[in-house]
C-alpha cells in the first residue's frame, strides 16, 4: 500500500528515499469496507489521508436527512475535513467509503512535522492547498451560474473516472440537484445523441 503513495510524492513532489523513510515511518495504513466510515459527524478529524485505493465522500446530513455531498475522492487523492482538521473542532461531516478502500493515514502534528522537516513534503502540500482552493472556488461559481445541464456535463467530462463509480443519487447531491431532475436531463442528453 505504501509504494502507491510512495510512487505518489516521488512523481509530484520529488521526495527522495531519505523523505519517504521519514513519511512512512508516521503513516497509518487503513483498510474500510464499502459504507464504512472513516469520519463522523461530531468526531474531530485528526488525519490527513491519502487514498491508494477506493473511493470516498465527504457529505453532511441536513436537519431534513438529506446528504449534502461536498466533495468524492478517488486514487492518488487527500480527503480530511479540514476544517475540524486546523481547528480541532467537531466536524459537520461524516466521510464513509463508497468502495472497499485502502488508505493512508497521517496524524496532524506528523503531518505538520513532517512539512517541517522536509521542505518538498511541505511545497507539495502547498501546490495541494492551492489546488483545492481553486477548485472549491470554481465549484461555487459553477453552482451559482451555470445551468444544471452545464453543470453536469463538466463533471462527466473533467471526472469520468469518478462518474463511473457513484450512484445517480449521489451525483444529483454533488450536482445540487433532485434525482428526477438529473434523470430526466440525462434522459434527454441520450435523446439528442440517437
Amino acid at each position: 500500500m505504501f509504494e502507491v503513495f510512495a510512487n505518489y510524492l516521488r512523481v509530484n513532489g520529488g521526495l527522495t528515499d531519505e523523505d519517504l523513510k521519514l513519511v512512512e515511518a508516521v503513516t497509518i495504513p487503513k483498510r474500510i469496507r464499502k459504507r464504512q466510515y472513516l469520519l463522523q459527524e461530531g468526531d474531530v478529524s485528526r488525519f490527513n489521508t491519502f487514498i491508494t485505493k477506493g473511493c470516498l465522500r465527504l457529505y453532511h446530513v441536513g436537519n431534513d436527512g438529506t446528504e449534502h455531498i461536498l466533495r468524492f475522492a478517488v486514487e492518488d487523492w487527500w480527503i480530511s475535513d479540514y476544517e475540524s482538521y486546523h481547528s480541532g473542532l467537531p466536524s459537520k461531516f461524516n466521510i464513509d467509503a463508497l468502495e472497499d478502500s485502502e488508505l493512508l493515514l497521517i496524524e496532524k502534528e506528523r503531518f505538520d512535522a513532517l512539512c517541517e522537516t522536509i521542505p518538498r513534503f511541505r511545497k507539495l502540500r502547498e501546490k495541494l492547498d492551492n489546488k483545492n482552493f481553486e477548485i472549491t472556488q470554481n465549484r461555487i461559481l459553477s453552482n451559482i451560474s451555470e445551468t444544471t445541464e452545464e453543470r453536469y456535463n463538466n463533471f462527466v467530462n473533467m471526472c469520468p473516472h469518478i462518474y463511473n463509480r457513484v450512484p445517480l443519487h449521489m451525483l444529483a447531491s454533488f450536482l445540487g440537484v433532485s434525482r428526477e431532475t438529473l434523470s430526466r436531463m440525462r434522459q434527454q442528453q441520450q435523446k439528442k445523441t440517437e
